[in-house]
C-alpha cells in the first residue's frame, strides 16, 4: 500500500536538481501564499502536512490580517494543518534555472476535517451537494490578462507593452489578430511549454480586445477542483514567464479606464451518473433540457447577490461600463455574446452554459462554488428563466447589476441560498475581509480628484 510520501520520493528521484519547493495555498483574493522548503523536507510535508495560521484567510490584498474576520488574534493567531493536493507537485521551469518546484496545499483542522474558510474547501462542499444529487460538473475556464510595460509612463501610470518584433507600443484592439500572436510568439510558446511541464491542460490562445490583452483557455475537465487548481497555477505561471520576457502580466479587471477589461469566463455542463450531459436535449434543441433551464434560472436569480464574489475589489467594478463587452444585467441567450449567460453553439452532446460576468481578478474556487451553488439552487427549486434574448441584449435590457462595492456586499449578506451553499461561517469571514479592504480604499484620494476638485470647489 502506497503512503502519502511516495509521491514526494518519486518526484525527487525524477528531479535530482530541484533544491527547494514552494508550498502554495490560495487566499480569499486568489493570491498564492505559503512557505518555501528545502527538498529534504518534502517527504515530511507529505506525511505530516505543514502548519500555517488560519489567518492566511483573513489577509487583505496588502497581506494585512483583518481582525474582524475572527481568524486573527482573537483565536491566538493559531495554526491549522495544510495538506498536499495530490498530483500538484511539479517543477517551476521559469524559476532559478528550473531548480525549484511547487506544491498546492489545502487547509484542514487538526482532525483532518476541512477548514471552513479555505476557498478550495468551500468549492469541495458545493461539489459534495451535487454529488449527492448524482451530478458531476464539467467545467472549462477562460482567462484574460494584460501584458504591460514594466516602465511606467510620464505620469507614473501603466502603459501597454512594446512589441518584441517591431518595438512599437500597442495602441489598437486588433481582436483575434494572428500577427500579434506571432509578435509575442516566444512568450506564448514559453507559457505553453511551462504548462506542459506542469501538466496544465491549456487549449487555445487568442488576442483580445484591449492593447496588450490576451486570453488563454483551459481544456474542459470533469473535476472542478482540478480545473480551479489549474487556473490559479496558470496565473502564477503567466506572471512568471512574462517577467522573463521583460513584461508584467496583470489580471486586474480594469487596467485601463477606457479599454475593455479582463474577465474570467466559465463553461459548465452537468453529467448524470451514467455520464450523460443533462443539459443536452434528445431532440437537439439549442436551449437544452428542463434541467438546463432550471440551472440558467438559478444563475440568473442569484446573480445580483453574487456580484461581490464575481467582482471582489475596488478595481473590479470599474469593468462594468456600457459598450465595453461586459454583461450589466442578468440575461441569457443562445450563441449571443451580449448576454451574461451564453448557450454556445456546437454539438448537442456538448451543450453547456457560459458564464461571462466575473472579472479576471476573481478567486477561481469561489467563482465555481458560487456558480455551482446557484445551479444547484435552480435545480432544486425547479426555477424557470425568462425568455432567452435574441439580438443585442445591451439595447434591450437596462443595466441592473450593481457597480457599487458596498451594495454588492450588502446583497451577498442578505442571500440565504448563497449562505446555504457556501457556508454562513465562510461568508462572515469573506464579508468582514472585503468590507475592511473597502474601508481602507475609501481613505485614498486619487489623482483624478485632485485634478478635478482641488482648485475648483
Amino acid at each position: 500500500m502506497s503512503s502519502p510520501a511516495d509521491e514526494a520520493r518519486d518526484f525527487l528521484d525524477r528531479h535530482p536538481d530541484v533544491d527547494s519547493v514552494d508550498l502554495l495555498i490560495s487566499d480569499l483574493n486568489g493570491v498564492l501564499r505559503g512557505k518555501r522548503i528545502p527538498r529534504d523536507n518534502l517527504e515530511k510535508a507529505f506525511r505530516d502536512g505543514v502548519n500555517l495560521p488560519a489567518s492566511v484567510f483573513a489577509l487583505d490584498i496588502l497581506g494585512n490580517t483583518i481582525e474582524a474576520t475572527g481568524l486573527g488574534l482573537s483565536i491566538g493567531d493559531s495554526d491549522r494543518v495544510c495538506r498536499p493536493v495530490a498530483g500538484s507537485l511539479m517543477p517551476s521551469p521559469w524559476l532559478r534555472d528550473a531548480r525549484q518546484a511547487q506544491l498546492l496545499m489545502t487547509m484542514t483542522e487538526a482532525d483532518g476535517a476541512p477548514f471552513f474558510a479555505d476557498p478550495r474547501q468551500v468549492l469541495a462542499r458545493v461539489l459534495e451537494r451535487l454529488r449527492r444529487a448524482g451530478l458531476t460538473p464539467v467545467v472549462a475556464v477562460e482567462m484574460e490578462f494584460s501584458l504591460v510595460d514594466r516602465r511606467r509612463d510620464a505620469l507614473g501610470m501603466v502603459q501597454p507593452p512594446c512589441s518584441p518584433a517591431t518595438g512599437e507600443r500597442a495602441a489598437q484592439s486588433q481582436l483575434y489578430s494572428i500577427n500579434e500572436l506571432d509578435e509575442y510568439a516566444e512568450l506564448l510558446e514559453e507559457i505553453h511549454a511551462a504548462a506542459r511541464t506542469q501538466q496544465l491542460p491549456l487549449d487555445t490562445a487568442l488576442k483580445e480586445c484591449a492593447p496588450g490583452q490576451f486570453e488563454i483557455n483551459l481544456i474542459h475537465c470533469d473535476d472542478a477542483l482540478a480545473a480551479c487548481d489549474s487556473a490559479v497555477l496558470l496565473k502564477r505561471l503567466i506572471k512568471g514567464v512574462a517577467l522573463h520576457h521583460g513584461f508584467e502580466a496583470t489580471f486586474m479587471a480594469k487596467p485601463y479606464g477606457q479599454e475593455a477589461g479582463n474577465g474570467t469566463h466559465v463553461h459548465i455542463s452537468l453529467l448524470d451518473e451514467a455520464g450523460n450531459n443533462v443539459f443536452a436535449a434528445e431532440d437537439g434543441a439549442p436551449l437544452g433540457t428542463p434541467q438546463m433551464q432550471h440551472a440558467v434560472a438559478g444563475l440568473l436569480e442569484l446573480m445580483p447577490a453574487s456580484m461581490a464574489l464575481f467582482a471582489p475589489n475596488l478595481n473590479s467594478f470599474r469593468r462594468f461600463q456600457p459598450g465595453l463587452y461586459v454583461p450589466m444585467a442578468p440575461t441569457w441567450g443562445y450563441d449571443n455574446r451580449s448576454v451574461a449567460l451564453r448557450i454556445p453553439s456546437g454539438p448537442n452532446a456538448a451543450r453547456r452554459i457560459e458564464h461571462r460576468v466575473a472579472g479576471a481578478d476573481v478567486n477561481p474556487y469561489l467563482l465555481l462554488a458560487t456558480l455551482l451553488g446557484a445551479i444547484d439552487h435552480g435545480l432544486k427549486q425547479r426555477l424557470t428563466p425568462p425568455p432567452a434574448i435574441t439580438g443585442n441584449a445591451y439595447d434591450q435590457v437596462a443595466p441592473s447589476l450593481t457597480n457599487s462595492w458596498r451594495q454588492a456586499l450588502d446583497l451577498l449578506e442578505q442571500s440565504e441560498p448563497l449562505a446555504e451553499a457556501l457556508g454562513a461561517d465562510f461568508l462572515a469571514v469573506f464579508l468582514a475581509n472585503r468590507r475592511a479592504e473597502r474601508d481602507l480604499a475609501m481613505q485614498a484620494v486619487s489623482k483624478l480628484e485632485y485634478d478635478w476638485y482641488l482648485r475648483h470647489v
